[in-house]
């Protein structure tokens, strides 16, 4: 994202949890969402956010695979 500095903290930490929340809204499991399964998928949806403002269909398509993962019970716990 060639972001330097703490300026947009807040803002990125507020796209992090809006796709944390999009991910749970579309069907994957919190544990799935918590676990490192889905770094990747938040990353690139915090991306689309802010280079585009609008998730890509590449997010898109992670989200449902995502949506099959087997829950991470692991994460779960350490919630």
């Amino acid at each position: 994202l060639m972001i330097t500095g703490n300026f947009h903290d807040n803002l990125l930490l507020g796209y992090i949890e809006d796709v944390k929340q999009f991910l749970i809204g579309s069907g994957v499991k919190k544990s799935v969402v918590e676990s490192e399964k889905s770094i990747g998928a938040i990353a690139k949806g915090v991306s689309d956010l802010w280079l585009n403002g609008v998730f890509s269909e590449t997010f898109k398509m992670r989200v449902v695979q995502l949506t099959f993962e087997v829950e991470d019970v692991q994460a779960e716990e350490s919630i």
